[in-house]
């Protein structure tokens, strides 16, 4: 009986279905989901896989709103609502590399987890498209440009630097420690308004800080919506999310308090500018956007939430800078 035991498990050591069997359960099936995984095929490293690797087109969620941050500024400054072509410049360049550097970063960093995640495996790292080096030489080109954008607008934006650079790196790794990371998205994407602001006026005010609270709670509840998509995997996997802690119904809960929140500093903003009514109707629609965006999903239905994620927010970016620009205009011309 042991002899043939024996000669069955070499058998299956050595070849057949049992060698594809070893191979499927080897060492990095059954270590951390951190563990790396191996790729045969060389990274090609093209401009087209640099711009899908950052995922260039969700620029659209922040710019608008770094738009709108230094539309406002310039109105509370001067009453003109235009800033000049050098200061549009430097905020336009600094918020592609702000984002450039984020998003580099979080998918070198992301790079073992993304590769056991069905959803994320194609990504252009895990799929050995891009290599690491390469990213990570663009996030250190990324951060290079964004310090001379800020050099060129003023002081502040260059002493807050060091700050930026902390929060748009450091998001990769919140995900590992705590389901707050979520509020810390929000921190980073909503210094872009803020950060349009300083760039007029070289100083912090209160629309400047209501601004970036509304990104924050926005953010919050985009990103608690986007996270349901991974639920499973994150709670099988100790990735830690507001869905992962308090479950899907819970966390579209939260999401909904969230940007009920978000709407009601979006009007904060409005008093704090003396906007005209040109700036309400944008709240509106993006108040009528928001209820949308969860009115599509159910916690037994996800089917819909990346169009929540992604197309309802780009129309809210959208109209958030459309809002501003018709309202600072007829505050100009209205005088």
């Amino acid at each position: 009986m042991r002899a043939r035991y024996y000669s069955r498990l070499s058998q299956f050591v050595k070849g057949g279905h049992g060698s594809d069997h070893l191979r499927h359960y080897d060492c990095s099936d059954v270590s951390s989901p951190l563990s790396p995984t191996t790729h045969t095929s060389d990274p090609q490293n093209t401009p087209r896989q640099f711009l899908e690797l950052v995922k260039f087109e969700h620029t659209v969620f922040a710019l608008p709103f770094a738009y709108a941050g230094m539309l406002l500024a310039s109105s509370w400054q001067d009453g003109t609502g235009w800033p000049g072509w050098e200061v549009l410049l430097w905020v336009t360049v600094a918020m592609a590399a702000a984002r450039t550097a984020a998003m580099g970063a979080n998918r070198v960093i992301d790079r073992f987890i993304d590769a056991r995640n069905p959803r994320t495996a194609s990504r252009e790292i895990p799929a050995g498209k891009v290599s690491p080096q390469a990213a990570w030489a663009l996030v250190l080109v990324s951060l290079a440009v964004l310090l001379l954008a800020a050099w060129q607008l003023n002081p502040l934006a260059v002493a807050l630097m060091p700050i930026a650079v902390i929060f748009l790196i450091g998001y990769s790794y919140t995900k590992r420690f705590t389901w707050l990371c979520h509020a810390w998205l929000g921190i980073t994407d909503g210094a872009a308004a803020a950060g349009g602001w300083i760039a007029v006026t070289g100083a912090f005010a209160l629309p400047a800080w209501l601004l970036w609270a509304v990104v924050i709670f926005w953010m919050i509840g985009l990103d608690t919506i986007y996270a349901t998509m991974d639920h499973d995997f994150d709670r099988q996997n100790g990735i830690k999310s507001i869905p992962a802690r308090f479950g899907i119904p819970r966390a579209l809960q939260m999401a909904k308090w969230s940007h009920a929140l978000t709407f009601i500093l979006l009007l904060a903003v409005g008093w704090s500018v003396g906007a005209s009514g040109w700036y309400y109707l944008a709240a509106a629609v993006m108040g009528a956007i928001l209820w949308y965006e969860h009115a599509i999903i159910r916690p037994d239905d996800l089917t819909r939430a990346n169009v929540a994620f992604f197309d309802a927010n780009m129309w809210l970016a959208l109209t958030m800078l459309l809002g501003v620009v018709a309202d600072v205009t007829w505050r100009t011309v209205t005088g």
